[in-house]
């Protein structure tokens, strides 16, 4: 019995872990309520109580654009708690280090690639459709789509994976006139840059508060703003070179705020693995899937 509990924890700490969703905001990939089993190698594996004994990792493999992550909550509300004891966050890598995404005022990627079919977006349509489109929902078993809200002239706001898109749009053809929600998402975008380790960022009126929190509590520098400057240590700054790798991580919802809208970059030490297969489902014939 004893040699079964220290090969279970032996596993968990060096090959694989589980975790829950927390959220609805990685449906229709993941949902709520489902077990995953994420590989502790496909990074590299970080060795154990970082906070400890400092971050490293072995055989070391850079996180793709499209992965689905998992990771320690970046910005806790008790600063002083030890990364590997924070809460677990799972989203999909949208940004790595050194990349530049174009996100609106909501920090929403504008011009990226779609990572999935499952990423949603919002979509406006005729209030007078309304019953219509519950019926079509319905009978496309398509659910959790509940109304986001309504446009200035009144139309209603829904929102729609782009397969579901898909779908609604071919059952209904030319009788609803869906239309992506542009107004709402503010589409003027500004160009942020992902840190990268030993490159320098600069400061544009955008980013700053982005970087400034970033500084503070991952660079663990002193940092604050003055008369719309960034000062560092005590320094104005207009550019500031990074010590760590970052990445931006993206829920497929744009109504879910459980990723980097909410917490900004994800630093590397804070990064557990890829998920890898749904083990815990009550969704019909999604277990063992392998997650994409």
């Amino acid at each position: 019995m004893a040699m079964t509990v220290i090969a279970v924890l032996l596993i968990k700490t060096l090959l694989i872990t589980s975790c829950f969703i927390p959220s609805s905001g990685m449906e229709n990939t993941l949902y709520q309520g489902e077990g995953v089993l994420v590989s502790k190698w496909s990074y590299g594996l970080r060795v154990p109580f970082p906070s400890v004994f400092g971050y490293h990792r072995i055989g070391e493999q850079p996180v793709k654009c499209g992965d689905i992550v998992l990771f320690n909550n970046p910005n806790p509300s008790d600063k002083d708690r030890r990364i590997e004891s924070r809460e677990l966050f799972i989203s999909r890598c949208i940004g790595t280090a050194g990349d530049t995404l174009m996100l609106n005022r909501e920090l929403i990627d504008t011009a990226g690639k779609v990572f999935s079919p499952d990423s949603k977006s919002l979509y406006c349509y005729p209030a007078s459709c309304e019953d219509s489109v519950r019926m079509m929902l319905d009978s496309l078993g398509i659910s959790g789509n509940a109304l986001v809200g309504y446009t200035p002239e009144g139309a209603y706001i829904r929102s729609f994976s782009h397969y579901e898109y898909y779908l609604l749009t071919q059952l209904a053809g030319e009788r609803i006139p869906f239309s992506l929600y542009q107004d709402g998402i503010k589409e003027k975008a500004y160009p942020y840059v992902v840190p990268q380790k030993g490159r320098a960022v600069e400061v544009h009126p955008w980013n700053r508060a982005l970087l400034c929190n970033t500084i503070r509590n991952h660079e663990h520098k002193r940092a604050e703003i003055r008369r719309d400057t960034l000062f560092v240590e005590g320094k104005p700054v207009k550019m500031y070179v990074f010590s760590k790798n970052y990445y931006w991580m993206a829920s497929n919802n744009p109504v879910n705020l459980y990723d980097s809208r909410l917490f900004g970059f994800v630093p590397e030490d804070h990064i557990i693995g890829k998920a890898l297969y749904v083990w815990f489902t009550s969704q019909k014939g999604r277990f063992f899937q392998r997650i994409e």
